[in-house]
């Protein structure tokens, strides 16, 4: 039976399409089970019913549609209870129907099992046969495993939209990942490299210094090329997200792809091959890596790679149109070709590969244009020439959509526009609640912030500013002094403000290129302070450079990431204040009359275990800050990348809010300053409940700072306190956020909340 059951999933995964694959089953289960009858019926949660979607044995036609009712027949039966039913006469049970037109009459003994799918029942497998017999229980297990990986398939064909027309009528959708909020509308516009990496014929050279003199040619000219895209786009993105093309021109650098290119050339290849062989080498270093973040440098090396090349075929191409409004379709945007299509003609984008990590991501946030990645299995030429609506908040794409969504849509798209300049018109106001409790809302930073900051209207610091961004920009530790040089340039633009500047947070889930670590579970393992204690060499430059960066300033904050117990605490706060005599005394040695303050030192509340030591770590440091991301993932034991389990990461979910509450009280009774940092204080629903919570400062992303400041200028707290009583009452997160919804509606705030969100 075992390999009967391989064989048969095998051919189901190997099916073009869900038709074939069901037909691929019920034949080959009724041969293997030696029945006279096998059929899928799937569930039309739309128009309440079983839909017979394949059968072996029974008489159907082949246009011919045949349906059982919910609640009608053992087909409903086995769905109702969630097991499989294995009856010897069908017929004599009281909920058998007869299934009229398609020869059943002659069937008696009959099991049923439920399709079900992350909770979902989606259908059911039944097997019949004339003889009146109880099933055994191998067959029973048999039918209910395939059943089980038939769920799957029968899901991911449901999400991409490619259940049969004749069968679903619902619109002919995908779903994939939200990469950037916002509803788009428009003509799809197929992007392509102008040149292919893997479309390179490895060929050698008897003249490697006329291949190295085209190599360093085409270098420069991507390099024109890249500062003419940043100069495009450098009106509508801020300059915090332009620092993407400085990564860009990083790694055209010698240090980084030109020297082993060329070195490539000496070794007798030609300018093309050598760069195919770099930078797919490149590429699957970056690919092995388990840090998403890192993962995603892949795509943006391919991309400078088959930019290069394309100056080497001399593919420069003729300017492109674009359709008036453009949804950009790629394999993988990247930000370089979301740049290069003008921003009055682009509307949206998919990307069929890619995260919300990639940089095009990173961009469209900032550019405000609605984003969805991840169509995985979908063939690119699917979507050309069809009008579309992108869903950035659900990430739904809806293709060739029906009047009736297409203006559904168009009157959201309105009032998100109409919502934009409202929000738009408080940017220079603090935060501040109608009863005037006083919000402070600062920003979450990893890439240049160093210009570009008016125009985030009123901000009151760096929340967290994410010092591994440049240790990830480089293929070697960064020295002191680049290090130092960088801090100082953000501390010195941000001087009338704290800046927090969070100390290496790398190790086992996000490890460095030059720095690999493998581990079998990585987000609970070497990283954070863990990492950086164990190597205090690390540590201590980095805290130098902080503290040099911060002469004459005095707007530094240092904040230890992943704190787990005390010990950690007392050798941080050891190594930082060694870092600090040594600063000193250099400066006493140098007679530099310059004053060096040390810092502030706070620690990260993302381990669950914190949570019972706030008193004895408060009284060693001088402030906390609440990551909810790793916090939410610590505390319900769930990895947010894992699909299987990815439902469960919810910020609204009960034990997480009441964890929330218990921090702000400890926090308030031992007077301790505590801020929340994670992806929670942006979120409209969330930040009113930590506000009520009386978490008083608040670090987000810049694009969320005016929708935030907007929704906390336009309550009263004693309307916070009583949705927070209710909301720590709730037993599920689903209640959470309805009650959320509810409010915002009542407020008259309701167009900050999206269904799916």
């Amino acid at each position: 039976m075992l390999t009967t059951l391989q064989r048969i999933v095998e051919v189901v995964n190997q099916a073009p399409d869900l038709d074939t694959a069901l037909e691929a089953i019920v034949q080959r289960v009724r041969a293997a089970l030696g029945s006279d009858v096998c059929s899928v019926y799937l569930a039309d949660h739309e128009q309440r019913e079983f839909v017979l979607m394949a059968t072996e044995g029974l008489q159907l036609a082949p246009d011919q549609r045949v349906s059982l009712e919910f609640g009608e027949g053992l087909i409903s039966l086995a769905a109702q209870r969630e097991e499989p039913l294995n009856i010897a006469n069908a017929a004599e049970h009281p909920n058998f129907k007869l299934v009229e037109s398609v020869g059943e009459e002659a069937y008696r003994a009959m099991l049923v099992a439920p399709i079900i799918h992350q909770r979902k029942v989606l259908g059911v497998l039944a097997v019949q046969q004339k003889q009146a017999r109880a099933f055994s229980g191998e067959e029973e297990a048999f039918v209910v495993t395939l059943a089980a990986q038939l769920a799957a398939v029968i899901a991911h064909a449901e999400a991409k939209g490619l259940v049969s027309g004749h069968y679903s009528p619902w619109l002919r959708n995908l779903s994939g990942l939200a990469g950037a909020p916002g509803v788009a509308i428009g003509e799809a516009f197929i992007g392509k490299p102008a040149a292919k990496l893997s479309s390179v014929v490895p060929r050698r050279t008897e003249y490697p210094w006329r291949e190295i003199h085209k190599f360093r040619k085409a270098v420069l000219q991507t390099r024109m090329e890249l500062r003419d895209l940043a100069k495009q786009v450098a009106a509508y993105v801020a300059e915090d997200t332009l620092a993407i093309f400085d990564v860009y021109q990083g790694m055209l650098d010698a240090a980084s792809l030109g020297d082993a290119v060329e070195k490539k050339i000496k070794d007798g290849w030609m300018a093309q091959t050598a760069v195919k062989m770099v930078v797919e080498d490149f590429v699957a270093q970056f690919e092995d890596l388990d840090d998403p973040y890192l993962q995603e440098r892949a795509v943006d090396v391919r991309d400078l790679g088959q930019r290069i090349l394309s100056h080497l075929q001399e593919r420069n191409g003729q300017p492109q149109s674009f359709p008036d409004a453009c949804i950009l379709v790629a394999e993988e945007v990247t930000a370089s070709m979301l740049a290069a299509i003008p921003r009055d003609n682009l509307q949206g984008l998919i990307s069929l590969h890619g995260s919300s990590n990639s940089h095009a991501a990173i961009m469209a946030r900032s550019m405000g244009i609605p984003a969805v990645f991840g169509l995985t299995d979908v063939p690119l030429t699917y979507l050309s020439e069809k009008h579309l609506i992108v869903d950035g908040y659900s990430g739904d794409v809806f293709i060739n959509p029906p009047a009736q969504l297409l203006e559904e849509y168009e009157v959201l798209r309105g009032e998100e526009q109409e919502l934009a300049e409202k929000v738009a018109e408080d940017r220079d106001q603090p935060a501040e609640t109608e009863d005037g409790i006083r919000v402070s809302l600062q920003v979450n930073a990893g890439l240049n912030v160093d210009h570009g900051h008016e125009r985030w209207g009123h901000y009151e610091g760096i929340g967290l500013y994410r010092t591994e961004i440049p240790f990830m920009m480089r293929e070697r530790f960064p020295t002191e002094q680049e290090q130092h040089e960088l801090y100082r340039q953000t501390l010195q633009t941000h001087r009338d403000v704290p800046v927090v500047m969070r100390t290496l947070d790398i190790g086992g889930d996000k490890p460095l290129s030059y720095f690999p670590i493998k581990e079998e579970n990585p987000f609970l393992g070497w990283r954070g302070i863990r990492m950086t204690l164990d190597h205090p060499e690390i540590f201590l430059v980095q805290v130098r450079a902080m503290l040099r960066a911060n002469i004459g300033l005095d707007n530094l904050q240092i904040l230890l990431p992943m704190v787990t117990t005390l010990d950690e605490v007392d050798e941080a706060s050891r190594l930082i204040n060694q870092a600090y005599f040594e600063v000193r005394n250099e400066l006493a040695q140098e007679d530099r009359v310059l004053h060096i303050q040390r810092p502030k030192v706070g620690v990260m509340v993302e381990v669950p275990a914190l949570l019972y030591q706030l008193d004895a770590v408060g009284r060693k440091v001088d402030f906390f800050s609440v990551g909810t991301n790793d916090l939410t993932q610590y505390l319900l034991a769930v990895d947010r990348n894992n699909s299987r389990v990815a439902g469960l990461y919810d910020a609204y979910n009960p034990a997480l809010l009441h964890a929330l509450q218990h921090i702000a009280t400890r926090c308030a009774e031992i007077q301790k300053p505590v801020s929340v940092c994670g992806e929670m204080a942006g979120d409209p629903g969330g930040a009113l409940l930590l506000v009520a919570m009386g978490y008083r400062t608040l670090s987000m992303s810049t694009h969320n700072l005016d929708k935030i400041r907007w929704i906390l200028r336009h309550v009263d707290s004693k309307v916070l306190q009583v949705l927070l009583t209710q909301a720590l009452s709730c037993s599920h997160p689903d209640q959470v956020r309805r009650l959320v919804t509810m409010k915002l509606e009542a407020l008259g705030l309701g167009g900050f909340v999206r269904a799916g969100k």
